[in-house]
């Protein structure tokens, strides 16, 4: 079942030229050489991407109080759309959940977000009573030489959730970590241990443990962005095999 979710639902979207990135979350841009400021939602490094000069691609924001005008949806590399949205993935694994798109967890009915346990949260708890399933969900924008690396920067929080999930499996709890590969063209997925190897022992502690990883290549168009097919996880980039 093909799953496909709209990039933006307030409007169309408009071209813009990246111009500088003020912080994590602010991006300076053009729009026909008029200056304009907008939001981003992925706190990634992002050097491969927002170099001079790339084509963003922005969805208009009117909200009250909202500070800035826009917000950043995606960015082109070559003919390349790549997501610059870190919550879009969820939006479309809890529509795969509701359509029964990601069979491994069809058999659950009943779908709850943001929930928390001790002092991590995670995206969602699938089930109820004795029978469920907590799945965090990570958004994947960086791809070297046909493979996915998670993460692009170091996150403290990631490890801790994988640690917890690692811990709540070896005591008999279902848990799972799905990869949302935001972009058209990786072959596989491995932890990116030159930026972060906490998280990459992490997450090889977590899949020694039991927790079930999984990740989907989602390409994007200016349709939208679509669940697409799976790919193999490697602990290790070493363990991806060369002719992949």
């Amino acid at each position: 079942m093909s799953v496909r979710i709209p990039l933006n639902t307030t409007g169309p979207l408009v071209d813009a030229t990246f111009i500088a990135r003020t912080n994590q979350l602010l991006i300076d841009a053009q729009i026909n050489g008029k200056p304009v400021r907008a939001h981003m939602a992925d706190r990634g490094r992002l050097t491969d991407l927002l170099v001079p000069n790339a084509r963003l691609l922005l969805a208009p924001r009117d909200e009250i109080g909202r500070k800035t005008a826009f917000q950043v949806v995606g960015v082109y590399q070559g003919d390349e759309l790549v997501s610059l949205d870190t919550q879009m993935p969820n939006r479309l694994v809890s529509a795969a959940l509701s359509s029964g798109a990601l069979p491994q967890f069809a058999r659950y009915t009943k779908v709850q977000r943001e929930v928390t346990v001790g002092e991590n949260r995670f995206d969602f708890r699938l089930g109820e009573g004795l029978n469920t399933c907590y799945l965090e969900v990570k958004s994947v924008g960086l791809v070297v030489r046909r493979v996915a690396r998670f993460p692009d920067a170091p996150t403290e929080r990631g490890r801790r959730q994988l640690e917890q999930l690692g811990m709540m499996a070896r005591n008999g709890q279902r848990c799972a970590v799905l990869f949302i590969i935001q972009r058209h063209r990786a072959l596989a997925l491995v932890p990116n241990d030159e930026i972060d190897p906490g998280f990459g022992r992490a997450l090889r502690g977590a899949l020694a443990s039991g927790v079930e990883v999984y990740a989907y290549l989602c390409p994007l168009t200016t349709d939208g962005i679509q669940l697409g097919p799976p790919v193999q996880v490697f602990g290790m980039l070493d363990s991806v095999p060369h002719d992949l």
